[in-house]
């Protein structure tokens, strides 16, 4: 199969206005309605994005896009990225949009797409896209009496808010709890704070501001020290963490400590085994979630399956072999009972519910495992494939011989952007670090 030139490991992403264009949105519109178009049925597609100040300009592109093959377009403003998912299948549309770039700076944008069914796109429906972005649509543009109409709809928020607190157990709720939810002046900036509060905790929120330009800046859960600092200043039980799009999250202990998406795993995969919620023994994570996690797992009877990095490979691996509980140590959590893509929201409120039940401290709850050294450093490339050059092959394998069995090493490109990314782990502190080290200055001798 031919690489992929525009969709890369989530969606299609890059700065706004350069490789996200006005045109480059309508071709994806145009292309995306025709490929969802089946059967004679009038045809409706909902759009959702987070706060970027380029959001305006791509969503009216699209809306452009789908209309003039046909297509009609609901907006639902600014909305989490799973909300669109779950608005997908709720409002019978034959394909969701998300306009959003994820943790990135407000200067990117992206597009992410979901199927009739609420999932992303398979890598072959993607290809067929790519193809139909490349070609001549001229000819297969709707007569002016076949053209869609766009409209907004309402209460978007409040659908959203009510399917977040229906997964929750039974009678339960945040009552209580002091809980300060970190936005990152995103998509979730007013049904996170709002289902909380509704639920019963005490809520105070940061990065609900979001004026354009602030998404992700210093807030949200790849920047935690602000809500850190709030957690510990309030005497907070709980941080909640969300990124710009909120459909990862972070935990903020009442010590103010981190709790990532690895110890967010292994707090519901213990409870939901402990209920016989868990369809499989086991949970499925990605190649860069900590070897601490799979040990611990180990010791409760459950099994790690690890994928690609990337939510929907993790997602791909739930449904092809019945799994219901998966993720990324970066936050994003798939809890396939309820949702089709990862869910910033329905984590924290499954974590939240353990805390509840256990009436114990989040820095007890959480801390399920000590994990093992793991260093991550990124190498920015121009152009090349600079894992294929000898040195960067010989460094690599010299270093995953040093590791043996008492470690591992990872070694990706991004799918977002031109790095390559270097991680080990391992008992050995020391050790991981000096392979690290090693296998970036080959990199650097030739990334250049």
């Amino acid at each position: 199969m031919t690489s992929r030139k525009y969709f890369g490991t989530d969606g299609i992403r890059g700065m706004a206005n350069r490789v996200i264009t006005p045109e480059l949105a309508l071709k994806v519109g145009q292309a995306a309605g025709l490929a969802f178009q089946r059967g004679d049925h009038a045809h409706r597609v909902v759009i959702g994005k987070d706060t970027r100040l380029s959001g305006y300009m791509i969503e009216y592109a699209m809306v452009a896009g789908f209309t003039s093959v046909g297509m009609n377009v609901l907006l639902l403003g600014p909305i989490p990225t799973p909300a669109v998912a779950m608005l997908t299948r709720s409002l019978r549309a034959d394909l969701g949009v998300m306009i959003s770039a994820s943790h990135n700076p407000f200067h990117d944008n992206g597009i992410k797409l979901f199927g009739p069914d609420g999932f992303k796109l398979s890598d072959d429906v993607e290809h067929e896209i790519e193809a139909l972005i490349g070609s001549d649509l001229s000819s297969r543009l709707s007569d002016s009496p076949a053209l869609g109409r766009a409209k907004r709809v309402e209460s978007v928020h409040a659908r959203y808010i009510e399917f977040a607190k229906r997964t929750l157990p039974r009678n339960m709720d945040l009552d209580g709890l002091r809980i300060v939810v970190d936005c990152a002046n995103g998509a979730g900036y007013k049904v996170a704070p709002e289902a909380l509060w509704e639920l019963g905790a005490e809520v105070v929120s940061i990065g609900v501001e979001p004026d354009g330009f602030n998404i992700n800046r210093d807030v949200g859960s790849t920047s935690t020290d602000a809500l850190a600092r709030k957690v510990r200043e309030l005497r907070a039980d709980i941080g909640i963490a969300l990124d710009g799009d909120a459909d990862r999250v972070v935990i903020i202990d009442e010590k103010g400590q981190l709790v990532d998406g690895d110890q967010l795993m292994a707090v519901v995969a213990r409870s939901w085994r402990d209920d016989g919620r868990l369809t499989r023994p086991g949970i499925v994570a990605t190649i860069m979630s900590n070897l601490g996690l799979e040990r611990h797992l180990g010791d409760l009877g459950l099994t790690l399956a690890r994928t690609a990095v990337g939510d929907r490979y993790v997602l791909e691996h739930m449904r092809e072999h019945g799994y219901n509980l998966g993720g990324e140590q970066s936050g994003h959590i798939i809890l396939s009972d309820y949702t089709t893509t990862g869910d910033g929201l329905l984590a924290a409120l499954q974590v939240l519910a353990v805390v509840k039940q256990q009436q114990r401290p989040v820095s007890e709850v959480c801390h399920c495992f000590e994990p093992l050294p793991q260093i991550l450093k990124n190498v920015r490339y121009k152009s090349g494939e600079p894992l294929s050059a000898g040195n960067v092959v010989t460094a690599i394998e010299a270093s995953r011989e040093r590791l043996g069995s008492h470690g591992r090493l990872v070694i990706r490109p991004s799918g977002t952007e031109p790095v390559i990314r270097v991680m080990a782990e391992g008992d050995d502190r020391d050790l991981v670090e000096r392979v690290v080290d090693d296998v970036v200055e080959a990199l650097q001798s030739v990334a250049a």
